[in-house]
């Protein structure tokens, strides 16, 4: 999987892959074997093969980050704005209802200040790679009772849970029967 947080790199991480690979061509000057580079850098074997077949035909150069994989449609100045929109609440842009940030709202306002399209998981991509995590609500049932769930995950659950006491195989067939 290329990028494991579901939206590319943030600026930060961009810079520490850049550091491994600056690391790596180090080592392929002095003429480390890749499985030991990948061993120390804790990266795999594949990689470093591909990153020393960029270095033989660019040197260094061709091992720096070239920036984000997709260009952002907001410059540096509308993102600033745009958190600072985002700092002032859903209220003051008309969600009144709850005063949470989904990424539904956050790509409708998107959209109202800058006049750019977003998808919702366009608008997710966007805030996980300027490092804005995912949300979770903190609030929980006003009735939930939690001696009564720890008791039932003490006492009830391991009886449903339980294995079976005589496994056999068995045939979904109506004209076999199971061994055993």
């Amino acid at each position: 999987m290329r990028y494991a947080q579901r939206g590319g790199y943030t600026p930060a991480e961009r810079q520490r892959r850049e550091r491994l690979r600056l690391q790596a061509a180090e080592r392929f000057a002095h003429g480390d074997s890749a499985g030991g580079i990948a061993a120390d850098l804790r990266i795999t074997a594949s990689s470093v093969r591909r990153w020393r077949r960029a270095w033989r035909q660019g040197g260094t150069e061709a091992l720096k980050s070239t920036g984000p994989v997709s260009r952002e449609r907001l410059s540096p100045r509308q993102w600033a704005r745009l958190e600072a929109e985002l700092a002032k609440g859903p209220l003051v842009h008309g969600f009144a209802d709850d005063q949470r940030w989904t990424l539904k709202r956050i790509k409708t306002v998107i959209g109202r200040l800058f006049h750019v399209g977003y998808t919702v998981q366009g608008a997710g991509k966007l805030m996980r790679r300027h490092g804005w995590p995912v949300q979770v609500p903190v609030r929980q049932a006003t009735e939930r009772d939690a001696e009564a769930i720890e008791a039932r995950k003490a006492e009830v659950w391991p009886q449903v849970k339980a294995w079976p006491r005589i496994w056999a195989p068995i045939s979904v067939s109506r004209t076999r029967r199971g061994k055993g």
